[in-house]
């Protein structure tokens, strides 16, 4: 079995508990307007790898991983497009080594193609983008029944996550969206944690390389002040919600 490779990082720290090799896989039904990796939407880039050629990569920094209770984590573009592909490569690495595997997702996915790759997938970090339909659609082209569904589905079956959401002022900023998410992710079971992703413009030079037009040019990023406010916010929610359901 291929998969189609964007690209691949060896000492990732910020996706997931501890050391991790970062996969990062091509291809995305979204297109978010303030997407760093617009490379990756193209379903037919990248490099095709097979699992074995894949394990190869991970294999000379096991140590690093195990040591620090890292191990891999598959990304994109979105993930779940090459699901049966991710699947097999997080059975190979448990059988082969036991390492812990995490999927980054945006959750835009069929929970019915996901099933088998929820099997052997211990963490997934989930992008909740917008709660708002039609502002979902206008951010990233695509409704949010899907991610929404997903999320569920991860909570029914037991599964943990890491809520991500990039903060973009005057977009996804806004009290009543905040605690709409809040209120959200308390009615989830197995959430372990919950991650304010300050926006940014580091992949606009990729936009450019494309010759696409980047459609946030000149967004300011968010204060850390407004990243604790938006914290608070999410926390009422949760409380909120909490409380509405003891």
């Amino acid at each position: 079995m291929k998969g189609r490779i964007h690209s691949l990082e060896t000492f990732g720290t910020v996706d997931g508990p501890g050391i991790r090799f970062v996969l990062f896989l091509q291809g995305c039904a979204l297109k978010c307007k303030f997407c760093h990796n617009a490379d990756t939407w193209d379903t037919t880039g990248g490099t095709e790898m097979t699992v074995d050629e894949v394990l190869a990569e991970i294999e000379p920094y096991l140590n690093y991983y195990r040591n620090s209770g890292g191990g891999l984590t598959v990304t994109g573009g979105e993930p779940t497009l090459q699901a049966p592909f991710v699947t097999e490569i997080f059975k190979a690495v448990k059988e082969k080594w036991g390492l812990h595997t995490t999927l980054d997702s945006s959750g835009f996915s069929e929970t019915a193609k996901a099933e088998k790759l929820m099997e052997v997938t211990d963490l997934v970090l989930l992008d909740l983008k917008q709660m708002d339909r039609e502002k979902h659609i206008w951010l990233t082209s695509q409704p949010n029944d899907r991610t929404l569904t997903f999320a569920k589905y991860l909570s029914d079956h037991g599964k943990k996550m890491w809520i991500r959401h990039v903060l973009i002022p005057g977009i996804t900023d806004s009290a009543s969206h905040l605690l709409k998410m809040g209120e959200f992710i308390g009615s989830l079971h197995g959430v372990e944690k919950v991650e304010i992703l300050p926006y940014h413009e580091m992949g606009v030079y990729k936009w450019e390389e494309l010759g696409k037009e980047y459609p946030l040019k000149g967004q300011r990023s968010p204060s850390d002040d407004e990243v604790e406010r938006a914290y608070e916010w999410i926390n009422k929610g949760r409380t909120k919600q909490l409380q509405v359901m003891k």
